[in-house]
């Protein structure tokens, strides 16, 4: 299965490509340009450098929210037009399961954070449970609270509710590293710099997991999952005096 993976929900913006137990390739960039400037040259530089028959991809993978407004449009967008070009199906991942997917095999409870502003981080918590006693080891992921919106200090109480070992990651980490220090009663660390932010690579895998157990669409039905309104959308409510 040859899966071309997307994800522009967050700071940074990564493109990979990955086929049954190997990664071809991963572009990522976290830098100052946007994504409408970079996603579209680094797909073309993968496809380039690894010769890529775009006729040869099963499926596209895109983080799909949530995550920035902007940045998810350009995202499906792009996943979008290369499916209904390619005749291939999308396989929505839904973001914060995305980036927690990086700490396949931990033992700690995984908690992603993303800067959501207005006082809130998009969310949720994860484990990784081993599958039998057999070598190589299996692990199945789970899923212990569903993506969302709320404050840190919620998703704070949530951990330490199951007295647990936590890793956070995401660009969450950086705004909130000194509320948490005041917030966790249970131990806690971060992941590291190269596991910490939104990653392609993790899209894909986690993506031939979602394509297996049939989770995935056509190319036209695919759109964001903002999971809260955009601020225009909220602007315009308040006018309207319904918020």
């Amino acid at each position: 299965m040859k899966i071309l993976a997307l994800d522009s929900s967050g700071l940074t913006a990564s493109v990979a490509v990955v086929e049954d137990e190997k990664l071809t390739a991963e572009y990522s960039v976290n830098y100052k340009k946007t994504h409408s400037q970079t996603l579209i040259p680094m797909l073309d530089a993968v496809r380039s450098m690894t010769e890529l028959d775009l006729g040869s991809v099963d499926a596209i993978a895109v983080a799909a929210g949530p995550g920035s407004f902007t940045g998810l449009r350009i995202g499906s967008a792009t996943a979008k037009g290369l499916g209904l070009a390619m005749g291939c199906p999308v396989i929505a991942v839904p973001t914060v399961e995305g980036l927690a997917y990086q700490m396949y095999g931990t033992d700690k409870l995984i908690c992603p954070i993303m800067d959501a502003r207005r006082n809130q981080v998009y969310t949720g918590l994860y484990e990784f449970c081993r599958e039998g006693a057999e070598s190589p080891a299996v692990y199945a992921f789970h899923i212990l609270k569903e993506q969302c919106a709320i404050s840190i200090e919620e998703i704070a109480r949530c951990c330490n509710a199951l007295a647990r070992e936590v890793i956070f990651l995401g660009d969450g980490v950086p705004v909130y590293r000194e509320m948490l220090g005041s917030l966790m009663q249970v131990p806690y660390s971060f992941a590291p710099a190269h596991r910490s932010m939104q990653s392609a690579a993790a899209v894909g895998v986690y993506g031939q997991v979602l394509y297996r157990k049939g989770v995935c669409e056509s190319a036209a039905a695919h759109c964001p999952q903002y999971l809260r309104l955009s601020q225009a959308e909220r602007e315009r409510l308040e006018k309207e005096g319904r918020t």
